[in-house]
């Protein structure tokens, strides 16, 4: 797969996060992609980082923002669909940070008629303020150090930093939707677009990520395994409001009960929509 990738970069409001997250993007192996920063209502602060990321980075790097109405992380999405122009898109959270290969992995592992389900390392919160404060490239770091830090209880495991061929057994779980985290996975576009991308009825954490791939499974879409591969380095956060969440589930129970594959509202209702956006470059 050699065509242009798009990173959708999700983020709200922790500039500190997303700086070492764009710093982790300007390091990967592979140079064919672009950044588009999906923000979900951040102030100033994140505008400036994007500036000064953008400025050094050496691939296009596009920023789209929403007004404040609450937690909009698959409306916020659907905006950063529309601005990307990748064949294939990668999502990943902005307090994450991709190893150097992250990009590599992702295109390996790109197959039509396949979506991809990465994984994630969480960090501590000493360990996550350690890498902020003093600008420590993590991403950069081998599996002695690693291994280190698993010792004293700074990172919660270390498998998901390895790197297996794991060949057919990455669809061994071809159907099945749960487990699929968010903050790292990757589409085609044509499947994105097939189901009308994210369903923008979600306002709240939680569940927007495997409505999509139930969706995606129904519409013959099948899981691969990103795991061995695709692992990054998750940034200590305080937990998000779950205050949604039982209604999420019950929205999510009546899509398991249909046989529905398309968003109720997706990208096709963006044009409905007049939130202010803004986009640059």
């Amino acid at each position: 797969m050699n065509e242009l990738i798009s990173l959708i970069v999700s983020t709200y409001d922790r500039p500190d996060a997303l700086g070492a997250c764009l710093r982790s993007l300007r390091a990967q192996h592979d140079r064919n992609f672009e950044i588009v920063v999906a923000d979900d209502r951040s102030g100033p602060a994140t505008l400036d980082v994007i500036k000064v990321w953008a400025a050094e980075a050496s691939v296009p790097v596009a920023h789209v923002w929403q007004q404040d109405r609450g937690f909009r992380l698959a409306e916020i999405r659907n905006r950063a669909i529309a601005e990307s122009s990748g064949a294939y898109l990668v999502f990943l959270d902005g307090d994450c940070i991709a190893r150097p290969d992250f990009v590599t992995a992702h295109r390996a592992l790109a197959e039509p008629g396949h979506f991809v389900g990465g994984n994630r390392v969480l960090l501590s919160q000493a360990l996550t303020e350690d890498i902020l404060q003093n600008g420590r490239e993590a991403e950069m770091w081998g599996m002695a150090a690693w291994a280190m830090l698993r010792a004293r209880g700074e990172v919660n495991r270390l498998l998901p930093l390895l790197s297996l061929p794991l060949g057919p057994l990455r669809t061994r779980l071809a159907t099945e939707w749960e487990g699929v985290r968010g903050g790292n996975f990757a589409f085609w576009r044509s499947d994105l677009e097939r189901v009308d991308g994210f369903e923008t009825s979600f306002v709240g954490w939680g569940l927007e990520d495997s409505d999509i791939v139930i969706r995606m499974i129904r519409a013959g879409v099948k899981r691969k395994d990103g795991r061995f591969a695709t692992g990054v380095l998750h940034l200590w956060h305080r937990q998000a409001d779950r205050a949604q969440l039982a209604a999420h589930r019950a929205q999510l129970d009546e899509l398991i009960k249909s046989d529905r594959m398309r968003a109720l509202r997706g990208l096709s209702a963006l044009a409905e929509d007049r939130d202010p956006l803004a986009v640059g470059q």
